[in-house]
């Protein structure tokens, strides 16, 4: 078989296009590594001047969920809830963060809103039996499975106001 001579015009498209794929590439490989590090870097915005989508009073969110769960997770998942009621109790966790409980103290149910890290040291000041008003994205709802009681849980949360 006879060899085809090797034309320098060939040669120059060939290392055109090795050149293009690798610039193509290296454009690709740097936007993904560009994007995934500003979202690992990424900060949520604080809630203090967020509008919330909906106001409630705790024992009515509860009931809302605890007779239709899907229509209420449907309406409430995602969404920024200003939610009003006693607090029924205050944890802290081995890292420091607040998590409040509030509801109907006669209930097992209640709204558990786990604490802003920006707004944690705002919980070290409430007392069980407070009438308060929190702020706080909805993020699901934990049925009793267990007679513990049902949970809403709401994170990122803030204090908006208590009364004494």
């Amino acid at each position: 078989m006879p060899e085809l001579p090797v034309t320098k015009n060939y040669c120059m498209k060939k290392g055109k296009k090795i050149i293009l794929t690798v610039s193509i590439l290296l454009f690709v490989i740097t936007a993904g590594a560009i994007y995934a590090y500003r979202e690992y870097n990424r900060e949520n915005k604080d809630l203090s001047e967020a509008m919330p989508d909906f106001t409630v009073i705790a024992t009515q969110i509860i009931n809302e969920f605890s007779q239709e769960e899907k229509k209420a997770s449907a309406k409430y998942n995602g969404k920024v809830l200003s939610v009003s009621g006693t607090i029924k109790s205050i944890d802290k966790d081995e890292k420091g963060y607040y998590t409040v409980a509030i509801g109907d103290t006669a209930s097992l149910n209640a709204v558990r809103c786990s604490m802003d890290s920006i707004h944690n040291a705002e919980a070290t000041i409430l007392k069980q039996g407070t009438a308060i008003s929190v702020k706080g994205i909805c993020t699901g709802y934990n049925a009793d499975e267990m007679g513990l009681g049902s949970d809403i849980i709401l994170n990122r949360s803030l204090i908006e106001k208590t009364v004494n």
